[in-house]
């Protein structure tokens, strides 16, 4: 008997006993590839509760694991203004506090956290964890206080990162006197993230110093030897020679007149010596400038993502959009690092402890550029040419403030009496020509119909997601719309059009 046959969502055909036995593999609960009792075949042996290594290779092999080595790549001109540039590319940005649900008690959430924030200072607790992303990683404390029954965010130091490690199972550890392999902290104290390793097995991470060392070594060392040619180019070298009999004094007199050239207008030396000066061969100032140059220009790529804003010419191939900017790109990431790990630890915990019952809050930075107003309205006003409007919610929503529909004239009844500082004007209507005439009529009579043909079309346009779903809409109802109003309206129309044509013949004679 032929086997029945099951088709999965991947499309793959396979008979019902192998479907069978795939369900009946259950899954694994358990973590298998565990960095802890020797499973790490990178690390070997490591044991849970001793403190483990970072893996950042050039933080081992060039400083021992010390991060000084790190905090040295600062003193460098260009690491400080573009990594200074980076963040402050971040605190500039609004901050906002959105409930986690529309509940009264979630936003009363909300506003507790937006209240803990403001007591804090949260910018300038933001700035000083960015430099986890220099580092790898950031550590804070939280002081925590009463206030009546509610348990409130007294403060968050920011500690340094060098007095803290981490064991086999990724836990955070003290390192003290007393306890230098590291000390348990308690938990719900301590506000820590890790960014930029490839991996989850490395709990130090890897920051942007891993990639700035290099460049900076390379360029100090440069400047050292650039420091030493521009000595040799500017002072010629000086050379003193002795007679084959000279005694050691005299030797050393003439050493200590060639030091003397140096800074003195003037020396004296014994009869018999000479002293020449040897100028220096090249000429110009060698490749240090050029490496001096593409080093810093590593430096900007490393941490700002491009070079334009760094050394940019203004007004030059777009640049001046560049000037002074950081890749939005980099400021979202960071702001989305700082607050994510703060909404999962911090802000999580408070509202566990004051409004059990609550959504969490989140805190979120505003890194998207607000749309010219101006460009937005002209956009649209092309738009409402082509035959569209846009809705009432849309225009609040984009433009803010309170707005109302501008309602049209009532249609049908008797014409108002024209008030008197018009009345000319309308007597002088009356003497319009007959064409023009019957043209105003048409489209007074004509506007009942045409104000339910709009309706039923604005309503489609309010209810369709998108141009193209509302363009098929108009073509799928077009049939329906109720055409014998306009059409007896069209009709009478024409036939006063002909009345008056033979009128205007019968009188002219022609």
């Amino acid at each position: 008997m032929a086997a029945d046959y099951v088709q999965l969502n991947s499309g793959v055909v396979i008979t019902e006993a192998q479907f069978a036995e795939m369900a009946s593999v259950r899954p694994e609960l358990r973590e298998i590839a565990t960095t802890l009792d020797g499973r790490d075949i990178t690390r070997g042996y490591v044991d849970p509760l001793a403190l483990a290594q970072p893996q950042d290779s050039v933080l081992m092999t060039r400083a021992a694991g010390d991060y000084n080595a790190y905090r040295e790549l600062l003193r460098d001109d260009q690491v400080a203004a573009t990594f200074h540039q980076r963040r402050l590319a971040v605190i500039s940005r609004e901050w906002e506090v959105r409930p986690g649900g529309e509940r009264r008690q979630d936003k009363a959430a909300a506003e507790f956290l937006r209240e803990q924030l403001d007591h804090i200072r949260w910018d300038a607790v933001t700035d000083k964890m960015l430099y986890g992303v220099f580092y790898g990683h950031a550590v804070a404390e939280c002081l925590w206080a009463r206030d009546g029954r509610q348990v409130v965010l007294d403060a968050v130091r920011v500690r340094d990162r060098k007095r803290f490690g981490f064991d086999g199972r990724g836990d955070l550890k003290l390192l003290t006197m007393a306890k230098p392999d590291g000390e348990v902290l308690p938990e719900r104290k301590f506000w820590f993230f890790q960014t930029g390793a490839d991996h989850d097995d490395d709990p130090y991470g890897m920051g942007l110093a891993h990639w700035l060392y290099w460049p900076v070594f390379f360029k100090r060392n440069g400047i050292k030897f650039w420091l030493i040619f521009l000595e040799k180019f500017g002072q010629p070298t000086s050379v003193g020679r002795y007679e084959t009999n000279a005694t050691p004094t005299e030797r050393a007199k003439l050493l200590q007149a060639l030091r003397a050239i140096t800074t003195d207008s003037g020396i004296s030396i014994p009869q018999g010596m000479e002293i020449e000066l040897l100028e220096a061969a090249r000429s110009g100032t060698g490749d240090y400038t050029a490496l001096y140059d593409h080093m810093d220009r590593a430096i900007a790529k490393v941490v700002l993502g491009q070079v334009a804003s760094t050394e940019g010419t203004p007004g030059k191939l777009g640049n001046e959009e560049l000037q002074q900017d950081v890749r939005l790109d980099l400021v979202k990431a960071d702001a989305d690092l700082v607050c994510d790990s703060f909404n999962r630890s911090v802000a999580t915990w408070l509202t566990q402890w004051n409004y059990p019952n609550a959504a969490t809050p989140r805190v979120w930075r505003k890194t998207e550029d607000s749309e010219d107003l101006n460009k937005v309205a002209e956009r649209e006003k092309h738009v409402f040419d082509m035959g569209y409007k846009p809705t009432l919610r849309h225009v609040q929503d984009t433009y803010g403030g309170e707005w109302e529909t501008i309602q049209p004239p009532p249609s049908g009844g008797p014409e108002p009496e024209p008030a008197p500082e018009f009345a000319e004007a309308a007597r002088a209507a009356d003497i319009l020509p007959p064409a023009a005439q019957i043209a105003g009529r048409l489209e007074r009579e004509a506007e009942p119909a045409m104000a339910e043909w709009l309706a039923r079309i604005e309503a489609m346009l309010e209810a369709a997601d998108s141009l193209e779903e509302f363009r098929e809409m108009l073509l799928t109802a077009y049939a329906d719309l109720p055409e014998a109003p306009l059409a007896g309206v069209l009709g009478d129309a024409l036939e006063v059009a002909e009345a008056a044509g033979r009128f205007d013949v019968e009188q002219t004679g022609a």
